[in-house]
């Protein structure tokens, strides 16, 4: 009979996640610039884009400039693919996620292509984005990510983007 390891405390188990999650973001100058924050409910993450005035392109509108909204779209699928990809490690705590930093994060996937439907106008406000991972091997990944204002319902883009997956610790490619 094998003895198993009691459960270990929710409130640890938050804690990883959360600190993965903030490794993965602080490691990319670009997300505070924009000023993308992620929302996590589980293994489930939605990017909020609040509201500045940095990011309009067209002030006559006023509406929110298309490379914003796609870098936005594409941070958030980078952001889900690598939080699946450590999704196994953070749970197990194989990840030390106290050692994540800067220096020591793993390698994103890069982008192969993204392309990005604008379907309305970015309105001046916060923008919400969920990626939805369709596919992801051991080298490629594909991603499609929804964006929303104040009714998910309404998107006003929404992207697919292709992935090149990095090689991970003992992992051959």
């Amino acid at each position: 009979m094998s003895l198993r390891r009691p459960p270990e405390p929710v409130h640890l188990v938050k804690q990883r996640r959360d600190r993965a999650l903030a490794a993965l973001t602080e490691g990319v100058p670009y997300v505070g610039f924009m000023g993308i924050r992620f929302d996590r409910r589980g293994d489930e993450l939605t990017a909020v884009m609040p509201y500045d005035e940095k990011l309009i392109g067209n002030p006559t509108l006023p509406a929110l400039h298309g490379g914003a909204i796609a870098s936005f779209l594409e941070v958030a699928a980078i952001v889900e693919l690598s939080f699946q990809m450590l999704w196994d490690e953070i749970e197990s705590g194989d990840l030390d996620v106290e050692a994540l930093g800067p220096d020591a994060l793993p390698r994103l996937p890069k982008t192969i292509d993204f392309t990005v439907d604008y379907l309305r106008s970015g309105l001046p406000r916060d923008a919400y984005a969920r990626a939805r991972v369709n596919r992801s091997g051991r080298r490629y990944a594909s991603v499609h990510v929804e964006a929303w204002q104040d009714n998910r319902q309404r998107l006003f883009a929404q992207a697919t983007g292709h992935f090149l997956m990095p090689v991970r610790d003992g992992g051959e490619g």
